[in-house]
C-alpha cells in the first residue's frame, strides 16, 4: 500500500507514539527550510522594545486569598469590628450573607527597610518585603471562582481564550529546543476549578499550550512508550512516521495546523532526553533543599514545585505557573476559599507555600536571575471585610470580594519595596488607582518588551489580543 494512503492520525494514536523521528522536521521548521512560522499581526518584529524580563514564574492562589488578613492593613476595620457594614446596596458576593465587620485574624507589622505592611500569616514572605511590589487595588469582573480564574489567566470570563503564558510563548518563542515554553505545576491535591482550560492556548498554535507537569517519575503523560514495546519496534515506527511527516510537510507547506501539531510532537521527542535531567532534584545541595522547605512534610510539595520551576527557568522555559490550591469545595477545603473559617483555612494554606515561595525569590536573587525574571503572586479575588453570616454574631468566615484585593510581583523592571493603590478604610472597595486584570496583563507584557495593543492574532474575523480592547500599563510600579 502506498504510504500516501496511510492515515497519519491513526498512526499517531497507534500503540506507540511516533515522537522521535519528527525532531528532524522540527529543526527544518526552526531553520526556515519548510517555511516561516505562523505570523503574528504586530506590524513590527517582537519584542517591540527592550525587555526588562526574559521569563516569569506565576504563583496562583486558588479560591481567593483574604487581602485584609495578608497585605492590606486596615486599622479602620479594627475600630469597627462587630459593627454592621452600613450600606444598603446589594453587593455582588457569592452567598449574599452580609454579616458584621470582622478585623484581621493576624497582626500586621512594617517589614524591611521599605516598611511594607505584611501580616504574621507570611513570616517568610515578610522577610523579602524589600524585593516585592504589592498592588492593593486589584478589581475583577466576577465574584465566581471559575470565571474569575479565567479572567486572571486569560482576561476573559469564558474558557477557550489563550492564557497569558501562551501569549508570551507565542509572541517571543522558546529559549529552549528541548523543553516547552509554558509549563504548569498544579497542586498535588488536584487541578484548579476549570482544569486545563486555565492554561489553554485557545486559538493560538498548540505549541504555546501550557504543558502540565505531574509529580513523580514521569512528569508528562504519554511521553515515553510503554515498556511492552521494544526499542527496535519503537525506532522503526518513529522512522516510518518521520518519512511520512517530511513528505506531508513538503507537499503542504501552508498547512499551519499540521505544522503546529508536528512541532508539538518533535518537542515531545526531545523532551524524552531533557525532562529526566531537569526534573531530577537529587543533585541539589541540602542547603538549597532546605531553603525551599523540602525537608518539611508540610512545605515539601510546594517546595518541590518552586525548585523545579527555578530549574525549568534556568533551562529556557519562559513561563512557569504554580498553583496553590486544588478543586473548590470539599471538607476540609484544599484551597483558599475560606467561607467557614479564615484563620483555620489560611493558616493551613499559607504554611504550605510561605517558605517555598520566599525561598524561590531568594534563590533567584542570589543567582542573579531575579533582575530578568518576573515573579507573580496572584489570586482570583479577595475576601469581604464583613463575616459571611446571617446572624448578629461576628462569624469566622469571609465571602468573595471582587471589589478590592491584593497581589504582588517581584523582579525584572519593577520598583521593589513599594505598595501601589489603596482600598477604602475597611478594605471593601478600591479607593485609589484601581487595577483591572487587563492592566496587570498589559504591564506584564510591557516588562517582556511587548506592546499589548500590538500583540494580536487574527481569529474569526477579529484581531484578538490578551487585553481585548482594554488595559493600561501600570507605570507607577515600573522602575
Amino acid at each position: 500500500m502506498s504510504s500516501e494512503l496511510i492515515d497519519r492520525r491513526g498512526l499517531f494514536h497507534w500503540g506507540v507514539r511516533g515522537l522521535g523521528a519528527t525532531a528532524l522536521v522540527g529543526l527544518l521548521h526552526r531553520d526556515g527550510v519548510l517555511g516561516a512560522s505562523p505570523s503574528i499581526r504586530t506590524g513590527s518584529p517582537l519584542p517591540h522594545f527592550t525587555p526588562r524580563a526574559r521569563r516569569a514564574v506565576h504563583i496562583s492562589l486558588v479560591g481567593g486569598m483574604s487581602h485584609i488578613d495578608s497585605f492590606d492593613y486596615k486599622p479602620g476595620l479594627e475600630r469597627n469590628h462587630g459593627k454592621p457594614l452600613g450600606s444598603k446596596e446589594n453587593p455582588d458576593i457569592f452567598f449574599g450573607q452580609v454579616g458584621l465587620l470582622r478585623k484581621a485574624d493576624w497582626k500586621f507589622e512594617r517589614r524591611g527597610k521599605s516598611g511594607i505592611m505584611v501580616s504574621e500569616m507570611w513570616p517568610h514572605i515578610a522577610g523579602i518585603a524589600d524585593d516585592i511590589t504589592v498592588i492593593r487595588s486589584m478589581v475583577s469582573n466576577s465574584a465566581n471562582h471559575t470565571p474569575a480564574l479565567f479572567i486572571e489567566n486569560s482576561g476573559f470570563e469564558f474558557n477557550g481564550f489563550p492564557h497569558m503564558g501562551s501569549w508570551v510563548a507565542h509572541g517571543l518563542g522558546s529559549l529552549s529546543d528541548s523543553l516547552p515554553t509554558f509549563v504548569v505545576l498544579p497542586d498535588s491535591r488536584g487541578d484548579p476549578n476549570g482544569g486545563s482550560s486555565n492554561w489553554t492556548s485557545g486559538f493560538l498554535p498548540s505549541l504555546s499550550q501550557g504543558v502540565r507537569f505531574r509529580s513523580g517519575k514521569n512528569p508528562v503523560s504519554d511521553l515515553f512508550p510503554p515498556e511492552s514495546v521494544s526499542r527496535d519496534v519503537d525506532a522503526a515506527t518513529r522512522s516510518f512516521l518521520g518519512r511520512l511527516d517530511r513528505r506531508h510537510a513538503a507537499l503542504r507547506p501552508e498547512d499551519l495546523i499540521f505544522r503546529s501539531r508536528l512541532r508539538s510532537y518533535e518537542l515531545a521527542a526531545r523532551m524524552q532526553l531533557s525532562l529526566p535531567e531537569v526534573s531530577d532534584l537529587s543533585g541539589e545541595p541540602e542547603s538549597t533543599r532546605q531553603l525551599y522547605g523540602m525537608d518539611d512534610g508540610v512545605t515539601r510539595d510546594t517546595g518541590r514545585s518552586c525548585l523545579l520551576a527555578r530549574r525549568l527557568l534556568e533551562k529556557g522555559v519562559r513561563y512557569v505557573q504554580i498553583y496553590s490550591g486544588g478543586p473548590i469545595g470539599g471538607s476540609p477545603r484544599t484551597s483558599w476559599d475560606a467561607h467557614e473559617n479564615v484563620k483555620q483555612n489560611h493558616s493551613v494554606e499559607a504554611r504550605r507555600i510561605d517558605k517555598p515561595v520566599a525561598g524561590l525569590v531568594k534563590d533567584l536573587k542570589r543567582r542573579g536571575m531575579l533582575e530578568d525574571t518576573l515573579v507573580l503572586f496572584t489570586t482570583e479575588f479577595g475576601r469581604t471585610p464583613f463575616a459571611q453570616s446571617a446572624s448578629d454574631k461576628v462569624g469566622t468566615g469571609r465571602d468573595h470580594n471582587r471589589y478590592a484585593f491584593s497581589v504582588w510581583m517581584a523582579g525584572g523592571g519593577l520598583k521593589p519595596g513599594v505598595a501601589y493603590g489603596e482600598s477604602d478604610d475597611i478594605g471593601w472597595k478600591v479607593a485609589e488607582n484601581p487595577v483591572a486584570w487587563h492592566d496587570f496583563h498589559a504591564t506584564v507584557l510591557h516588562l517582556f518588551g511587548i506592546d499589548h495593543e500590538r500583540l494580536t492574532f487574527y481569529h474569526n474575523g477579529i484581531d484578538r489580543r490578551l487585553t481585548n480592547v482594554h488595559g493600561h500599563v501600570i507605570q507607577g510600579i515600573i522602575s
